[in-house]
């Protein structure tokens, strides 16, 4: 590397700097605070970990966005954390391992081999909650309803909220015997949302009633009145439906039953919004807002992780990037104006800035050169040591 390129960043990678570090670290105080109120304990998950409990239970997609070393100690393959949550699983089913329902959150910094997108950064700092040990519609709209609170409460505006259900698609699977590659296909497919791709896969897989249901159902995104619609759709082809479009009607219920009037959230349901189908198993869900292509924060339900750790709890969770919300809220600062003092050995002086210091006051001692005189300072008058405002 050219002497002169040392001090560049890799790509997708980058530091936070004053002021915006401040911004960053204050709205991650106050957002454990939200979590912490809402009952849910804060957790530290390992950076590094063996990569056959990093991996456990999460799919291909995290392994391929996970750095791989080798521990100099045992000589076993580790791997930094791409996401915490397959983790926080782990400290449920086994650290803890607790009986009923759990609550735990977390707030770290995660590293990608690669960016999940053009907007993502490679070290997000991510922030995040996850409710072990209950599988009602309640745990699901507890979620979802704290993911909406965290998003207001660092100043996101005009939010709206996209919701999927991984559990039609693969009662679909069910009822068709598909094998593993006619799956795969289907859900590379369901990703890209191009409906004639997708015409063209049921024509080869589907036959007799599930073709047609299956070529309407791809078409059907809308408010939760298509709900219904799915319903009636599926009644007599895909009766284990009705299950799924139920839950989905609960959780409606229960969220518009919390956001109301001007904090009502829209709400848009989309049956092929299928992100992490290998790792969710039933309600995903994400937040959008206008101007940004990504969603800004995002979960769902992932029931079968815990079995991996020899403990399967029902467990919905949801996560987001600080930074970005930082970047895309009007979170306000506190700052607190700075005193400037004199360098000197006082013992008295010494002893006013400490005490400055303990009421939380940010003092500068001025190492150099005269203090500015338009701005807060502790001079000396008739002996004694005082602050000037």
């Amino acid at each position: 590397m050219n002497r002169a390129n040392r001090w560049l960043l890799p790509d997708g990678i980058d530091e936070v700097l004053p002021p915006q570090a401040l911004q960053v670290e204050q709205l991650r105080r106050h957002l454990l605070d939200q979590l912490h109120l809402w009952g849910y304990d804060f957790v530290i998950p390992a950076a590094l970990e063996y990569l056959d409990s990093l991996l456990t239970g999460t799919g291909e997609d995290l392994d391929l966005q996970t750095f791989k070393v080798t521990d100099q100690l045992s000589g076993r393959m580790m791997g930094l954390s791409a996401d915490t949550t397959p983790q926080v699983a782990r400290i449920d089913a086994h650290s803890l391992a607790p009986e009923g329902v759990s609550r735990l959150c977390y707030c770290r910094t995660v590293f990608h081999a690669k960016a999940a997108s053009l907007l993502a950064n490679r070290t997000p700092n991510q922030l995040g909650a996850e409710l072990f040990g209950e599988a009602g519609a309640s745990a699901d709209v507890e979620i979802i309803s704290l993911m909406l609170t965290v998003l207001k409460e660092a100043g996101c505006q005009q939010v709206h909220l996209d919701l999927g259900h991984v559990g039609i698609f693969r009662a679909f699977a069910d009822k068709a015997q598909l094998e593993v590659e006619a799956q795969d296909e289907l859900f590379e497919l369901l990703a890209l949302k191009c409906p004639t791709d997708l015409d063209q896969w049921a024509d080869k897989y589907l036959s007799g009633d599930l073709l047609p249901a299956f070529k309407q159902l791809v078409r059907l995104q809308g408010g939760s009145d298509i709900l219904d619609k799915a319903k009636s759709l599926l009644a007599n082809v895909l009766p284990e439906a009705e299950e799924v479009i139920d839950h989905l009607q609960q959780v409606t219920s229960g969220l518009e039953a919390r956001f109301t009037g001007e904090q009502a959230v829209p709400m848009y349901f989309d049956f092929t919004e299928l992100r992490g189908y290998n790792y969710h198993t039933g309600l995903v869900f994400a937040a959008y807002v206008p101007g940004y292509g990504d969603a800004i924060a995002q979960g769902g339900r992932y029931d079968e992780t815990g079995a991996d750790f020899g403990r399967a709890r029902p467990a919905t969770g949801f996560s987001t990037d600080l930074r970005v919300l930082a970047q895309l809220g009007n979170f306000q600062v506190t700052e607190s104006s700075t005193v400037q003092a004199p360098a000197a050995n006082d013992a008295e002086l010494l002893a006013l800035i400490a005490q400055l210091r303990q009421q939380g006051k940010r003092v500068e001692v001025v190492l150099s050169g005269e203090m500015n005189s338009q701005q807060p300072r502790i001079e000396q008058q008739n002996g004694q040591w005082v602050l000037i405002d």
